[in-house]
């Protein structure tokens, strides 16, 4: 597609360099498309979950040097709760974590996928109640 302003031609978008390892990321990409009426959608370089063309869930961290992560978004109070209990897990992200979302870690020794998919869900939910 050719951008008129800028003169270029703009290619569909291409996703970054995964630094997940691939069955995280497919157990990841899994969960987050068995919500009903899920899609995946790569933005920003990087894959994202969403209901209704509203982002519930985003794997971010492909970069080099990055750390692979999950974000989405919390019920509210959840956000200090989690990484005030377990900072090495969670995180507060740059750009949407003033505004509740959570950071995960998914580079690290264990993963606790029960309460992943949980706190997932609740991030689905959310979203979903919104469009």
């Amino acid at each position: 597609m050719y951008h008129p302003i800028m003169g270029i031609k703009k290619r569909g978008a291409v996703a970054n360099s995964s630094t997940i390892a691939p069955e995280r990321l497919h157990r990841l990409r899994a969960m987050c498309l068995s919500f009903a009426d899920s899609t995946e959608k790569v933005a920003w370089g990087d894959p994202t979950w969403r209901i209704s063309d509203r982002i519930f869930a985003m794997q971010k961290g492909n970069f080099t040097g990055g750390r692979p992560s999950v974000w989405f978004k919390g019920e509210p109070g959840a956000q200090p709760m989690l990484v005030d209990s377990d900072g090495a897990t969670f995180f507060v992200p740059p750009y949407v974590g003033s505004k509740g979302w959570i950071g995960v870690y998914l580079d690290t020794a264990t993963i606790n996928w029960p309460e992943l998919e949980h706190l997932i869900g609740v991030s689905y939910r959310l979203i979903q109640g919104r469009t």
